[in-house]
């Protein structure tokens, strides 16, 4: 077996949660690799779609610098669908951000950032099935009562998103590189969200 073999094998055992959602396939997520991650999270960063992601004109170094800094404190995710790279995934404590300042964090919050692949083929409602693996993930962790999302107060799909799956609009805020909209999502809410699509 050759370093590139090694490689590939080392990272795919270290999937943590996997699920098969239907009616489109097989989701799994696994940690985040700087290494080997990282030249396709760039790719994703530098296109128009991922505007909102705030990293748009970075160097390569810039955005290695970024994620170095984000492992410290934030649980990083690759999402594959069907065994391909679909999505990014960031879990963080809002007791250890910025977001502590907006509102009074509670024992259980969990933030959560999501960058969904530039689509090599259009699948219908893919992003929402995404949505749904994640907080499905999230949940998981009995630990977790509440999902805290801060997205860009322009970003008109991910409002659409976040109400689909029960997240409550709570106020408008102001971080450094963004207004923001602030909205939870108890477990009971996305649940109760779920079963009404259903």
């Amino acid at each position: 077996m050759n370093s590139t073999q090694q490689s590939s094998q080392s990272i795919e055992n270290l999937i943590c949660f996997s699920k098969k959602i239907d009616p489109i396939g097989f989701f799994e997520l696994r940690k985040f690799n700087l290494t080997q991650d990282l030249p396709i999270i760039y790719q994703w960063v530098q296109k128009e779609y991922a505007i909102y992601w705030g990293m748009m004109g970075l160097s390569y170094d810039e955005v290695k610098s970024i994620y170095q800094k984000l492992e410290e404190n934030t649980h990083i995710y690759i999402g594959l669908f069907q065994g391909k790279v679909a999505f990014l995934l960031e879990c963080y404590n809002p007791q250890e951000d910025i977001i502590k300042e907006h509102y009074e964090v509670k024992e259980g919050d969990m933030g959560m950032h999501i960058l969904v692949a530039p689509p090599n083929k259009k699948i219908s409602g893919f992003t929402w099935y995404i949505f749904q693996f994640i907080l499905d993930f999230i949940f998981s962790d009995s630990k977790i009562n509440r999902v805290v999302v801060e997205p860009d107060a322009k970003n008109e799909k991910i409002h659409i998103l976040n109400e689909r799956a029960g997240f409550i609009f709570q106020k408008f805020i102001d971080l450094p590189h963004k207004k923001a909209r602030l909205e939870f999502c108890t477990r009971q809410q996305y649940y109760n969200a779920v079963a009404e699509k259903n």
